[in-house]
């Protein structure tokens, strides 16, 4: 009988997760694909309550991302909305900018990677509302 318990708990605490993972990942993907950015910087404390570390959790979200990414970008090119040309004007630079990045990342803690992401998520929402 005990043993039938413990896997109704297990079972329970799955579909609990299952559900937090289907509801987190729809919202990264809506607040990307809505927002054009965004989803990761929803996606990395959703990773980091799963028990990932702080460059853990970071480095998840991008590879979270590049999927949806790929699919919004893929949606907005097929309806004439990109204007490709311009935004290839920001692809060497931003290429550079995430090699270096990712090198940054393993160089400094976990504690002052919070401290950024969580300066540059306050930056980012003061700046939106102000203008």
């Amino acid at each position: 009988m005990c043993f039938g318990h413990a896997n109704k708990g297990e079972s329970m605490k799955k579909r609990k997760w299952m559900w937090r993972e289907i509801g987190g990942g729809a919202a990264i993907g809506f607040i990307n694909g809505f927002l054009g950015a965004g989803g990761g910087m929803l996606a990395v404390p959703l990773l980091r309550g799963t028990g990932l570390s702080q460059k853990e959790a970071h480095a998840n979200a991008v590879a979270v991302i590049l999927p949806i990414t790929a699919l919004s970008a893929g949606i907005y090119l097929w309806r004439g909305q990109v204007a490709f040309s311009q935004a290839a004007v920001y692809m060497p630079a931003g290429l550079a900018g995430a090699w270096l990045g990712t090198g940054l990342m393993q160089k400094i803690s976990g504690e002052w990677l919070r401290r950024i992401f969580g300066g540059l998520m306050i930056y980012a929402g003061v700046r939106l509302l102000l203008r």
